[in-house]
């Protein structure tokens, strides 16, 4: 049995709503860590921190399947080490910008 169009639109708006609290709770979740490590102290253009923020991911989907420990440091007691490789963060740019979640 098909399902009419109004109950398709119900179902995809109660899944963007989802998914809007779901980026938010991540946004959050990544902008406290971001603070935490001090980023919120720099004024970086926020393309540059992008690219940056793009790089660590690039580097812990690298690592996803043969060392999950060393990405979350939660095997370890919770005490996470810093990583062997930082991306270069200029002074002056976490302040970020109000259209981002």
């Amino acid at each position: 049995m098909k399902k009419p169009s109004s109950k398709i639109r119900e179902e995809i708006a109660r899944l963007q709503d989802q998914l809007k609290h779901a980026e938010t709770r991540e946004a959050e979740r990544i902008g406290r860590i971001a603070l935490k490590s001090g980023l919120g102290d720099f004024d970086i253009d926020e393309t540059e921190l992008q690219a940056a923020f793009e790089d660590v991911a690039k580097r812990f989907r690298q690592n996803q399947g043969s060392d999950k420990s060393r990405s979350t440091g939660k095997e370890r007691g919770g005490a996470s080490t810093p990583p062997a490789e930082t991306a270069p963060v200029s002074p002056g740019a976490a302040q970020g910008s109000s259209s981002e979640a």
